[in-house]
């Protein structure tokens, strides 16, 4: 297997706020993703989109879970192609919740959207989990003494 070495977008700008990070990409066109995904077509995977949404989620706005336990919504709705300029709007909800568009403006000056969706990071399911357990034993204890 051949190991990933060019596997980040290039961040040109970023305007950041506690619940939002908006993110001008540039896509290079040397990606290790787009060999194979196609050789003649080259085309970012939505699954590489989703792990970045993830991934800057996480570093700019202090979601603390490593795992992303859902997708919701998730649309794809135009290809993003090697070398283009994209903006990654992600939009922090909850602790756990957050929603990622990812746009671009052609020379036409329309907007484009190319996907969207809400991540639900594992945080809550875990956190809420050892919530009962602690609190389970913590009764338990107190059941125990006279």
């Amino acid at each position: 297997m051949t190991e990933l070495v060019k596997v980040d977008a290039r961040i040109l700008n970023k305007v950041l706020s506690d619940d939002r990070a908006v993110l001008t990409l540039h896509i290079p066109t040397d990606l290790d993703y787009f060999k194979g995904h196609f050789d003649q077509a080259p085309i970012l995977a939505g699954v590489v989109q989703l792990h970045w949404a993830a991934k800057f989620a996480q570093q700019y706005l202090d979601i603390s879970a490593t795992d992303v336990m859902d997708i919701q919504v998730l649309k794809f709705q135009e290809m993003i192609l090697p070398g283009q300029e994209i903006v990654l709007t992600l939009t922090k909800k909850s602790t756990e919740k957050v929603l990622f568009s990812y746009q671009s403006t052609p020379l036409n000056g329309d907007i484009k959207s190319h996907s969207s969706g809400r991540l639900i990071f594992a945080e809550t399911a875990v956190h809420h989990v050892l919530e009962d357990i602690t609190l389970t034993i913590s009764e338990d204890n107190k059941a125990g003494e006279v």
